[in-house]
């Protein structure tokens, strides 16, 4: 009975919240202090490059058609490789619709 409590989600994560607060608490003497002084200390940092206003921002637009295409296909093979054999109705409706949406993105 206790364990299966103490093995409940909620439990088992204020358990683990609590082991992971000490341990923190635990290690915050180790720490290096750090100095509030600085002009660059609240300036975004990127990668070691500094942020420069001028940078240009990417255009996904041209993203979108392959997104789309890599999303319809793993929904198509997701439905049809998990349908029973039984209910064949809703894995040919899901193709249907999916050559519908793929005709619709290569026509353009």
């Amino acid at each position: 009975m206790i364990s299966n409590i103490l093995l409940s989600p909620p439990v088992l994560f204020l358990i683990l919240l609590a082991i992971g607060l000490a341990l923190s608490h635990a290690v915050s003497g180790l720490a290096a202090p750090g100095s509030t002084t600085g002009e660059r200390k609240l300036e975004s940092y990127a990668c070691g490059q500094r942020h420069l206003a001028h940078n240009a921002s990417p255009d996904y637009g041209q993203f979108f058609p392959y997104a789309f295409f890599f999303t319809i296909m793993h929904v198509l093979v997701l439905v049809v490789a998990t349908a029973p054999r039984e209910a064949l109705t809703l894995p040919l409706l899901y193709v249907g619709a999916g050559l519908l949406a793929l005709y619709i993105i290569f026509r353009r």
